[in-house]
Order: structure tokens, then sequence, then C-alpha cells
């Protein structure tokens, strides 16, 4: 394969590798979505409880989409959100104990799960890879802002 050949095929594998993933993560847990396990990680990920605009464009989603989420979330009590003081506008979304328990108890079939899925990955190919999607990423927001801008 040559390299444009390479680019097409790494393009329209992260499409099905996606997919799979999605159908496979949606399987590894009856309780919780692929979908909702991500926005509960990304929430985890910032200091103060985020915004539900803010976690949607962290992940990427719509904020219409993040909102879905964030309502089937909250009605299982993995989150709660409530209008933010300062903009009435704005929802702010915090994890329940629940939620940290929940993930707490789950944590050991999610470190079985990753080494399954990485299996044959060695250090030097992991950080290839890591090196690889990083830079998709930054390209993807470049090109993102880009459009943006028109």
């Amino acid at each position: 394969m040559d390299e444009l050949e390479q680019k097409a095929y790494i393009f329209g594998t992260i499409f099905a590798l996606s997919n799979k993933l999605q159908v496979l993560g949606d399987a590894f847990d009856n309780n919780i979505t692929i979908k909702q396990w991500l926005f509960c990680v990304c929430v985890s990920k910032f200091d103060e409880p985020p915004t539900l605009s803010e976690v949607a464009n962290f992940i990427g989603y719509s904020r219409q989409n993040a909102k879905r989420i964030a309502v089937a979330l909250n009605e299982s009590g993995y989150i709660t959100i409530i209008k933010d003081q300062d903009d009435a506008r704005a929802l702010r979304i915090s994890l329940t104990q629940k939620c940290t328990d929940y993930f707490t108890e789950r944590s050991h079939r999610e470190l079985v799960f990753l080494d399954k899925l990485f299996n044959g990955f060695d250090a030097d190919l992991t950080r290839d890879v890591y090196k690889g999607l990083t830079r998709l990423a930054e390209n993807i927001e470049m090109m993102s802002n880009d459009l943006i801008g028109q």
C-alpha cells in the first residue's frame, strides 16, 4: 500500500472501529452505554463541575446530544444537573457517589477490557499509536477552527 492508500485506510478504519467499539462497549455493561461512560469520564476530568456545554465541547458532542445523555444519567442517579449560580442558562454537571462507587466496582473489568483490546501491543507500538492519534486530534481541531472561521 502506498502512503495515500494507507491514509485512506486509516480514515475509513477510524469510523469502522468507532462503531465496533461502541457495540463492544455497550455490551460490556448493561447499566451504562459507552457514550454515557465517556460522558462521565469527561466530567471527572474537570476540577470543578463543568457546564453541559463544556462537556459537549470536550467530547465533541452536540449540546443537544450531550443533554440527552445527561438527562438519562441523571435519571439513573449517576450525575446531578444543577443550574449555574451566575448564569441560569448554564447547567452544571456533577458525578454522584453512586457513579463514583459504580466505576470503582467495575475498574478491574475495565482493565481486563483494555488488556484484551491492546493485546499484542508493546510499549513502542502503544506510544506510536498514541502519538498518531494525538496528531490527528490536533489536525481535526485545526480543520474545525478553519471551518468556523470561514
